[in-house]
C-alpha cells in the first residue's frame, strides 16, 4: 500500500508533468528545416524521409497547437497526415519515429501489425492502441489526444500472399485471410472517433449494487497521428523488374545506365517509386492507403553508412559501450580503422544499423570477461 504523503507526491509529479507535456504541444513553434536539423544529429542518410516526416510533423502540430488555443478550430475539418514508412528492417523507421517523439514529449506507442485481430475476435485490436497511448500519458486522457501511433510490419497485412509472408497473429488469425479485417479495424481509429479508455467499464456490477453506471472516459483520435511502416519487399522486388523491364525497353542497360546498386554497393530500394494502385495490388485495402496520403522509402544502409551512425550520430551505440567500461573504471577508445572494420562487419550481418549491436557484443564480450 502506497503511503499517503508519496500517493500525493507522485500525483503532483504527474501533474506537472501533464502540465509541461500540454504547454509545449500547446507552444509548438518548429519548422521543419528546424526538426531536420534535429533529426540529423541522430540519423545517418535519409534525407527524404527527413524531410517528409519534418513536414508532416510541423503541419499536424501547428494544427494541435491551434486547436489548442482557439476551440473553434476544433470544430473544423481536417485531414490528418497520417504517415507510412517503407524500407527493410534495420534502416531507421523506428529510430526516426522515436527520436521526433521525444522532441515532441508527446505519447508514443509502438506495436507490430502482426499480433492484431479483427475486433469482436480474442487478441488486441487497433482500439487498444489508443488506450496504450492513455497509459503512456500516465492515464491523462487530453494529453493522450495528441500522440503518435506507430505500427511496424503493416505490410504483414496484405491480403494473401501477393503482398507478403502469410502469419498467425495474436487470438492464433491468420495475417493475409483476416487481414481485410484488421485493416478495417484502423479505418475507424485513423479517423474522428472516439475510443472508450476501458475496454469493460464495469458497469455490470454498478447497477447490481444499485448505482448508476458510471461513464468511463472517451479518447478522441481526431488528433492522433497515425505512422505505419513495412519493408514491403515483394513491392520492392515487382517495382525492379518493372524498372529494369522499362530500362531494357529503352536500351540503358546496353549503355550502361543503372545497375540498381548504391554508391556504396547495396542494392537500391524502388519503394520510392510506388503508387497507391501499386499498394493496392500489394493486397492493401484501397480504404486503409487512401488514409495514409504521406509516403516516403527510406534507403538500405551499407557500410559507410554504418560507419558514420558509429562516428556521427549522437545516439551511436559507441556511448553505450563507453558507459559500460566506464562503470569498470576502464576508458574506452576505439580508432577509426577498428571502426571501419565494425561497420563492415555489421554491414555483412544484413540486419541493417542493428548488425552494430551484435558485432561490438561480440568484439567487447572477451575483453569484458578479462577486465582486472
Amino acid at each position: 500500500m502506497i503511503p499517503p504523503v508519496a500517493s500525493k507526491a507522485k500525483k503532483k509529479t504527474t501533474e506537472k508533468k501533464r502540465s509541461a507535456a500540454l504547454e509545449r504541444i500547446s507552444r509548438f513553434d518548429l519548422r521543419p528545416r528546424q526538426v531536420r536539423e534535429h533529426l540529423d544529429r541522430y540519423v545517418v542518410r535519409q534525407d527524404d524521409a527527413k524531410k517528409v516526416l519534418s513536414v508532416a510533423i510541423c503541419d499536424h502540430y501547428n494544427v494541435v497547437r491551434r486547436c489548442l488555443s482557439d476551440a473553434s478550430e476544433r470544430a473544423a475539418e481536417y485531414s490528418k497526415p497520417n504517415i507510412l514508412l517503407l524500407g527493410p528492417s534495420g534502416s531507421g523507421k523506428t529510430y526516426i519515429m522515436r527520436t521526433l517523439a521525444k522532441l515532441l514529449g508527446v505519447p508514443f506507442v509502438k506495436a507490430d501489425a502482426t499480433k492484431f485481430t479483427e475486433t469482436g475476435i480474442v487478441g488486441e485490436d487497433a482500439e487498444d492502441l489508443v488506450r496504450n497511448l492513455v497509459e503512456q500519458a500516465d492515464g491523462d486522457v487530453e494529453l493522450a489526444q495528441y500522440g503518435i501511433i506507430y505500427v511496424d510490419e503493416v505490410d504483414k497485412l496484405c491480403r494473401g500472399e501477393q503482398g507478403g509472408t502469410s502469419t498467425t497473429g495474436a487470438g492464433g488469425a491468420t495475417v493475409g485471410g483476416g487481414a481485410r479485417g484488421v485493416q478495417s479495424t484502423f479505418l475507424k481509429v485513423m479517423e474522428e472517433t472516439e475510443i472508450s479508455v476501458n475496454k469493460q467499464s464495469g458497469m455490470i456490477p454498478e447497477i447490481f449494487l444499485g448505482g448508476k453506471p458510471a461513464q468511463p472516459a472517451r479518447v478522441s483520435t481526431k488528433h492522433v497521428l497515425f505512422i505505419f511502416s513495412g519493408a514491403f519487399t515483394g513491392l520492392d522486388e515487382r517495382l525492379k523488374r518493372k524498372h529494369e523491364q522499362r530500362s531494357m525497353g529503352f536500351g540503358l542497360e546496353a549503355a550502361g545506365g543503372d545497375d540498381g546498386l548504391t554508391d556504396d554497393g547495396v542494392p537500391k530500394s524502388f519503394l520510392k517509386k510506388a503508387t497507391s494502385s501499386d499498394f493496392v495490388d500489394a493486397g492493401l485495402e484501397t480504404e486503409f492507403i487512401g488514409r495514409i496520403p504521406v509516403r516516403v522509402a527510406v534507403d538500405p544502409l551499407g557500410a559507410r553508412d554504418l560507419e558514420l551512425i558509429l562516428l556521427q550520430s549522437e545516439g551511436s551505440v559507441l556511448r553505450q559501450y563507453e558507459r559500460d567500461f566506464a562503470g569498470y573504471g576502464v576508458d574506452l577508445e576505439v580508432t577509426r580503422d577498428a571502426i571501419a572494420a565494425v561497420a563492415a562487419e555489421a554491414a555483412e550481418e544484413k540486419t541493417g544499423a542493428r548488425g552494430l549491436v551484435t558485432v561490438l557484443e561480440r568484439t567487447f564480450r572477451d575483453f569484458k570477461y578479462e577486465l582486472p
